[in-house]
């Protein structure tokens, strides 16, 4: 059969059931169209042109071009390319990129129809599409700019920055992200490499009798079959807690259905997969422990060895009975969150190669020096022979902490001696890789009669899962955040994460914040209506100020801007007619005890290029934009001269990127970096120092553990605050939400606008559809499709209102964004919706209301 490609013919004689995608990417080397969910046909990053329309080219049979036309973004011509481009990165209509090339081709073809497109048009355009970072608004806002210039035949100009902190810089290399050039883990191809496939249990709890590998091993194509007792080295790892093994042995027992048991090394992956098919696992299925409060029981049966309860973290002061008994009111109720799919778009995948006798990982993970750790205990190998470098992913808020394909790549690489790449498919992702936890909560918040906030007590019991990841910590900010952005004399919070047969949780965006704010601030609400308290000016009174004090008794020294917050969402409040508002408090860094640092380091490496090195992974966020902006903030360096570096052969440590602290940390790190560069530039330029390293860090080693008998508290280095408003039109649905941050110093507005929209869209989501149903340890669906992500035409007005109150150890006095963009957003939908029609919703996602009026009422109850 023949076709057009891009303006060329094509002839084609393979398989005619060969997906269109496949055929793009592995034989003509297009990786523009991405694979996000193949062959679910859900997220759209694999968009291309067939004749006059769009399809979705994971699900388009080769035998279905014959005759046609295909048009990715390749065979757009360099106009359509620079103008898409400048416009999506002059709107900031993109972040991790991923999906974009898709809705680029989308746009291409709506436009070429109609030339002057709404953005109502826009949005329904967009519906095959999912975005996890950018909440669509800019990606819409793009597209008209986009739409005008063509229809104008108009150039758009390449954005451009002096690179300053404020300015709006463009997002570091974005056009390679919007035309689909930048190439994630999955579009590397290197000379000689295999494919890995991984084998999953088929049940959450079942003891694994024996691995019969010997009808995989005979099929044509296959290299090895791998099982536990392949692994070189120690064969459990773990973030924190060593707890989960990279393959389960026989004899051993599964502890959910996303154990691996086996993989497999092959010519192709589709013969590592059709492999995996041919393994035959005989079990002793027994019974899943999915319940927590059973789980918690003292006869359920052990999924670790010490016990089901992972941790338990207590934080009290005063006499919370007597307090709650003198109260004047008092709001009791209990709440419960729901477990969440991260759905980045982009699935898991790395690969591994020989490295003389090391081995070198590409890897798409939130922790390039975790991974280093982990793989070298794997192999048997010393962190040095282990080198990591980063491929800046397609997003990951939190869901790429933990180690996932890294592992299983490295070491069939080391024992093959090959380069071996192992990707996950959406459906092998989503049984995979941890959760956002699911918590219970049981609040108690009292009042005096003036509406003085006087004690709270609240117990929270998470579900981790199978395995600890980070749930320990999640639970413990559940317990550090459990009085929100208010000052409480009196607190009594327990709270514990405890082990299931459920797929693991671990750290997602909010990272436990989010479910004691839904609860805590329902509260709230229910205690103005008790003692007929305006809801503004409760949260006004009661907000933390410098000198108020943490659930954990930390004293704000500085930087309190609830507040500031508050006034900004004022009027806007007070004007709506079904509002509900919420306020909310996050961590920037670890604390807790936990050291936060990370090092920096600059290298001039010629006059027109210089180098920086750091340890954070770029995911979307803007990590990178904002390092550059830092450097030639400082220097005064053009931003087109600098490139940036992740990779662990630079030993530029930084942890995990995760707890809004990469831009403390990167920045103030690259700040005592520049100190001796800007001394250096005051006497030469550039030219004169090529070959010169500057070398900067920052540590904070002085956080308290929960509970540790010290004069004074600091459980983290800083904190941002937020006041979100959701407001209701007459038939109970969201029609706007005004969200008022507080990022200490706004480095880049592009970014920060851009951060919040995609928080607001995830937080929207977690209020009102999102929700993975287990049943019985295994999930209802593993479809993207049933996740509730919300498409461009089912988002609100979004209003980011941006507040500066300095932070004492920022940078510039920045303080984080990422994670508090959603914490209050659940609790101020559940608030709007009582306010609409007197139901207190207790459980996420919330139920919603029928499609009309039933009450009204002022702001002031």
């Amino acid at each position: 059969m023949k076709f057009i490609l891009n303006g060329s013919l094509r002839e084609y004689n393979g398989d005619p059931e060969r997906s269109l995608l496949t055929y793009l990417r592995e034989e003509e080397g297009i990786i523009s169209p991405k694979d996000g969910c193949a062959p679910q046909a859900a997220c759209g990053c694999c968009a291309v042109q067939l004749n006059d329309k769009v399809v979705l080219s994971c699900v388009i049979a080769m035998k279905k071009v014959a005759d046609g036309e295909v048009t990715t973004i390749e065979g757009l011509g360099s106009y359509l390319q620079d103008t898409y481009a400048n416009a999506f990165v002059s709107e900031g209509g993109v972040q991790c990129g991923f999906c974009i090339p898709g809705i680029v081709m989308q746009s291409h073809v709506l436009i070429s129809k109609n030339s002057d497109p709404s953005r109502t048009e826009i949005e329904k355009a967009l519906t095959p599409h999912l975005c996890r970072c950018t909440g669509y608004k800019k990606i819409v806002t793009a597209v008209l700019t986009t739409a005008e210039a063509i229809r104008n035949e108009e150039e758009i100009p390449t954005p451009e920055s002096d690179g300053l902190i404020g300015s709006r810089l463009p997002k570091y290399q974005a056009r390679n992200l919007v035309l689909g050039q930048h190439e994630y883990v999955d579009d590397i191809k290197i000379e000689g490499m295999k494919y890995g496939a991984l084998k999953f249990s088929d049940h959450p709890r079942a003891k694994v009798l024996s691995v019969d590998v010997s009808a995989a091993e005979k099929l044509e194509g296959v290299i090895k079959v791998f099982t536990a007792g392949d692994v070189i080295g120690e064969r459990t790892i773990g973030l924190i807690k060593q707890d989960w093994p990279l393959m389960i042995a026989e004899g051993e027992t599964t502890r959910y259905v996303g154990d691996v048991l086996a993989g497999v090394v092959a010519n192709t992956e589709a013969a590592a997969r059709q492999a995996v098919d041919l393994i035959s696992i005989e079990y002793d299925v027994l019974e899943p422990l999915v319940d927590v409060f059973q789980a918690m029981k003292e006869d359920s049966p052990r999924i670790h060895p010490g016990g089901n309860i992972l941790s338990t973290t207590v934080t009290s002061r005063g006499n919370i009975d007597e307090t709650l008994n003198q109260s004047a009111f008092v709001s009791r109720s209990s709440y419960q969150t729901q477990m969440i799919e991260h759905g980045y778009m982009e699935p898991e995948c790395s690969i591994a190669y020989p490295d003389g006798e090391g081995i070198e990982v590409l890897s798409q993970g939130q922790g390039i020096y975790d991974d280093r750790e982990q793989i070298a205990k794997l192999l048997n190998l010393p962190e040095d022979l282990v080198r990591v470098r980063l491929v800046p992913n397609g997003g990951g808020f939190g869901g790429k902490e933990d180690l996932t394909v890294q592992g299983h790549a490295a070491l069939m690489a080391k024992i093959l001696g090959v380069p071996v790449k192992v990707k996950l498919t959406r459906d092998e992702s989503i049984i995979m890789h941890p959760k956002r936890h699911p918590i219970w909560m049981d609040y108690a918040v009292g009042c005096d009669e003036n509406g003085k906030l006087t004690g709270v007590q609240v117990s929270f019991v998470g579900d981790t899962g199978a395995y600890a990841s980070v749930g320990m910590k999640v639970l413990e900010r559940s317990a550090g955040h459990a009085t929100g952005a208010y000052q409480f004399p009196v607190t009594d919070v327990v709270s514990t994460a405890v082990y299931t047969n459920n797929i693991p949780c671990g750290a997602m965006r909010g990272f436990g914040v989010n479910q004691a704010i839904f609860g805590l601030e329902s509260c709230i609400d229910d205690l103005c209506e008790q003692g007929g308290f305006d809801r503004w000016q409760f949260r006004y009174e009661n907000a933390l100020v410098d000198g108020d004090m943490t659930a954990t008794g930390q004293v704000i020294e500085g930087g309190a801007g609830a507040r500031e917050t508050l006034l900004a969402v004022k009027d806007a409040f007070y004007a709506a007619k079904y509002a509900g508002l919420a306020c909310g408090i996050k961590n920037t860094g670890i604390g807790n005890g936990m050291p936060d640092a990370a090092s920096a380091q600059i290298t001039i490496a010629s006059e027109d290029k210089v180098f920086i090195d750091h340890g954070w992974t770029e995911m979307g966020q803007g990590v990178n934009t904002i390092a550059t902006q830092v450097v030639c903030n400082e220097t005064g360096i053009n931003p087109k001269l600098i490139e940036v570096r992740i990779d662990t052969a630079a030993n530029q440590e930084a942890g995990m990127t995760t707890a809004s602290r990469a831009t403390s940390l990167v920045g103030n790190a690259l700040i005592d970096a520049c100190q001796e560069l800007k001394e250096d530039l005051k006497e030469a330029d550039l030219s004169d120092l090529v070959g010169r390293v500057y070398k900067g860090a920052w540590v904070v080693d002085w956080t308290t553990k929960p509970g540790a008998m010290v004069e004074k508290i600091y459980t983290h280095y800083s904190y941002s605050y937020a006041s979100q408003l959701v407001t209701l039109d007459e038939n109970g649905t969201v029609k706007k939400i005004t969200a008022a941050h507080d990022a200490g110093k706004i480095f880049n507005p592009t970014l920060f606008e851009g951060q919040l929209e995609g928080s607001l869209h995830m937080g929207l989501g977690y209020a009102t559809s999102e929700e993975l149903v287990l049943v019985n340890g295994k999930p209802k669906s593993t479809r993207l499709r049933q996740c509730g992500i919300l498409r461009a035409k089912e988002m609100p007005e979004l209003e980011i209102i941006g507040v500066e109150v300095p932070d004492p150890y920022g940078p510039y006095g920045a303080k984080g964004v990422g994670e508090i963009g959603l914490v209050p957003t659940a609790a101020a939908v559940a608030n709007a919706l009582y306010q609409y029609d007197g139901i207190r919703r207790t459980k996420l996602p919330l139920e919603l209301p029928k499609r009309q009026r039933v009450r009204s009422t002022s702001a002031t109850t």
